[in-house]
């Protein structure tokens, strides 16, 4: 399922371009809840995950 093999594979990447664990990780985050939202699977989705994404755009928004 590329809905979730895209995520970890941008975590992967991330990681090491960003010299963050933890920025890697909010990208795989962030993309996961996108890309399960965009192709309609959004229910997989717990509501924690969506306040958590939306509060790390802001994170990248602002800071």
């Amino acid at each position: 399922d590329f809905t979730e093999a895209i995520p970890a594979f941008l975590t992967i990447i991330m990681m090491p371009l960003t010299y963050s664990i933890a920025e890697g990780i909010v990208f795989g985050m962030i993309s996961y809840i996108a890309l399960k939202t965009i192709t309609g699977k959004y229910k997989e989705v717990s509501p924690l995950m969506y306040i958590l994404g939306f509060l790390f755009i802001l994170k990248f928004i602002i800071g």
